[in-house]
Parts: C-alpha cells; structure tokens; sequence
C-alpha cells in the first residue's frame, strides 16, 4: 500500500511540474478579424515574462514586415490583447501577431523595436518565432 501511495504521490507531482512547465510555454492564439475599428485582437497569449504584442506586415513568405501595431502583454496568460493599429490595414492583408521581449532597450515600459533590431525584439522558442498569421477582414 504504501509503495502504491507514493507512487501515485510522485505520479501527481511529477504529473503536475509537467503541466505548469508546459502552461507558461510562449504561445500567441488569433483569428481572421475586421480592422475596420483600428484594433487587432489576439485571444489568447502564453508569455515567459512581461513583453510585447506586436503586429507585422507580412505575405505569403511569411517574413515579418514593418510593424503596425503593439501593445504590452504581462508575463503568464493574458486573453484579449488589443493593439491599435498605427497605419491603414485593408481586408485581405496579412498580419502576423508575434510575441516580442521587454529587454535589450533603453526603457522599460517603451515600445523600442525596429524592424531587425535587437531591442524588444522577437520571442523564439527552439528557434521558432512565437507568432500566428491572420487576415484582415
């Protein structure tokens, strides 16, 4: 009995460091939305740490483009992230919505990324952005 309990005890932990060590994995969640507001939405964002909701340009390349829009997320899950948008998106433009880092700039709390850039730049994990595509609508 006792060989049963602390297994199932070791079961549970192990179980449970396994869940919370894949909960805080950095995700971004978003669907094809209008922009005829001025905002773009991500449902859901899984950040490390206090960062940034970015928003690209991009095509069917599927290259980050010239930002459009960012907002700041805080670190752990956070659902309906809005950026307003800062220059004209139509329907039928891609957007890739991307995780970025609040380090490497000069302030904090200030959006500091150029395309390219070091500051507040890209989120990757196993060397892959962190980002989803959408279309305007």
């Amino acid at each position: 009995m006792r060989l049963t309990l602390t297994t199932a005890l070791f079961s549970v932990i192990g179980g449970a460091a396994f869940a919370a060590a894949h909960a805080m994995a950095p995700a971004i969640e978003a669907a094809d939305q209008s922009v005829e507001n001025g905002v773009v939405s991500a449902s859901k964002i899984v950040a490390e740490q206090n960062g940034w909701l970015v928003v690209h340009r991009t095509d069917s390349e599927m290259k980050p483009g010239p930002v459009v829009a960012h907002a700041p997320i805080r670190k752990g899950e956070t659902t309906d992230v809005a950026a307003i948008l800062t220059e004209d998106v139509a329907a039928g433009d891609m957007l890739m919505l991307m995780v970025h880092a609040e380090e490497g700039g000069m302030e904090t709390g200030i959006f500091e990324y150029t395309l390219g850039a070091k500051e507040d730049g890209p989120i990757r994990v196993d060397g892959d952005l962190v980002m989803t595509v959408i279309t305007a609508q």
